[in-house]
């Protein structure tokens, strides 16, 4: 793996391990709140309709905090983003302490938790690239996947265990331990004042926002090839089905859901190539596809071994493909804009799984488990083709020579940066 990035910028570092201990603590509440609403309630309903309640500040927030980003000192709304977190969290853990915790608390503070972590996520996204030189920015977007990786597969298992020994408020208290220290290393970052005049958020610029990744349709691949994975492939929401109906093996439930994960890992800790490869369209549509051909492959398996080998490799391709993904938009996408980029970005991370979601219980209950998995993996397969088929700028594209790309290294340049 190149650590370039790590051992040259002491401001990406500290990114890297904010990032990283930020997902930690996330991972760790992300087990606790449906657990808690589950034992409360004893309603998978209920459960679900959590991410019903976060879509909406999802979307609006992610677009907003978008905007924020391109106008206001994005390091101080990191912070100020991160103290509202730890406060909101902070309503969790009282409530969850309390002998008679409050559902309807839950679901408030639940939606005032996306909104602040939408409205943070384009900043962090944003600084990146200015921590970095242009040609690291492959290698950094691989580490801070690999942070992000180790908070998703460590967080979940310190979560259950907190849940089963000392109670669910414990979850919430290391949830906020870690905010705090992400928190404290977004103070020791330097100030990176944007290079030209802002404008204050606005629809009207949000709405620029929106048709500039419309109008690039080498952006506009990223993003669908993105939905169609997830909209169509994505297999997690039918795991519990897999291993009670078709392999009666509840007990290897975490087996499913961390195959991918560590998929993810290995194919991050071997991502050194990845900055050595200059046509990202192309590598992009050949990872999504192999994580829907992986996807749809593992629906087929006999036994839930293969089916968890076939999941972690379809977790390696989609790592891949995202890797390549942030870097045609930290590359190509002028600074002025790189914060509603991000918050552009919200929609596809909210919508697809979402989506994909809704696609593969629907699929199951008209026909089965194992024809949801496979028929949306090769579906996706089928999209991502068509993605490259009607987007030729996007099959085409060449770090060396595209016009965004040269034009983002040329501004550096002129801005004394790398």
């Amino acid at each position: 793996m190149d650590v370039t990035p790590l051992r040259r910028s002491r401001d990406f570092r500290v990114l890297f391990l904010a990032g990283t201990v930020f997902y930690f603590g996330a991972m760790v509440s992300y087990v606790a709140i449906p657990y808690q609403i589950y034992t409360l309630t004893g309603s998978n309903f209920a459960v679900g309709a959590v991410g019903l309640v976060e879509l909406v500040p999802l979307v609006v927030f992610g677009l907003y905090g978008g905007a924020l980003a391109d106008h206001v000192d994005r390091r101080r709304l990191l912070i100020w983003t991160g103290i509202a977190q730890a406060v909101f969290t902070a309503a969790l853990a009282v409530n969850a302490f309390r002998d008679d915790p409050s559902v309807w608390v839950i679901f408030v503070v639940s939606a005032l938790l996306a909104s602040s972590s939408s409205m943070q996520r384009p900043s962090r996204e944003a600084l990146m690239p200015r921590t970095v030189t242009h040609d690291q920015i492959a290698a950094a977007n691989a580490l801070t996947s690999l942070g992000m990786q180790i908070g998703v597969l460590v967080g979940p298992a310190l979560g259950g265990l907190l849940v089963a020994y000392v109670g669910i408020g414990w979850c919430f208290l290391v949830d906020i331990g870690g905010l705090a220290v992400a928190t404290l290393l977004f103070v020791a970052m330097r100030p990176y004042p944007h290079r030209a005049e802002t404008t204050p958020p606005s629809l009207a610029g949000i709405g620029e926002g929106l048709r500039y990744a419309l109008s690039r349709r080498d952006l506009l691949g990223t993003y669908l090839v993105d939905i169609a994975a997830m909209l169509l492939a994505l297999p997690v929401v039918l795991f519990p089905a897999l291993v009670e109906e078709v392999f009666r093996r509840p007990e290897l439930l975490g087996l499913l859901y961390s195959a991918e994960t560590v998929g993810a890992l290995l194919a991050t800790a071997l991502s050194g190539w990845t900055s050595r490869v200059h046509h990202h369209g192309r590598a992009i549509v050949v990872a999504a596809a192999a994580y829907g051909a992986c996807v749809g492959v593992a629906g087929l398996m006999p036994s839930i071994w293969l089916v968890a080998g076939f999941l972690m490799l379809s977790g390696a391709a989609d790592m891949i493909s995202g890797v390549f993904r942030g870097t045609v938009w930290n590359q190509t996408i002028p600074e002025g804009m790189r914060g509603r980029r991000a918050g552009s970005e919200m929609l596809s991370y909210s919508l697809g799984p979402r989506g994909g979601q809704v696609r593969a219980g629907v699929t199951a209950d008209l026909w089965t488990v194992r024809g949801a998995v496979s028929s949306g993996g090769f579906a996706c397969i089928a999209g991502v083709g068509l993605t490259a088929l009607a987007l030729r700028d996007f099959w085409t594209y060449d770090a060396r020579t595209d016009e965004y790309a040269v034009a983002e290294r040329a501004a550096r340049a002129a801005a004394g940066e790398r």
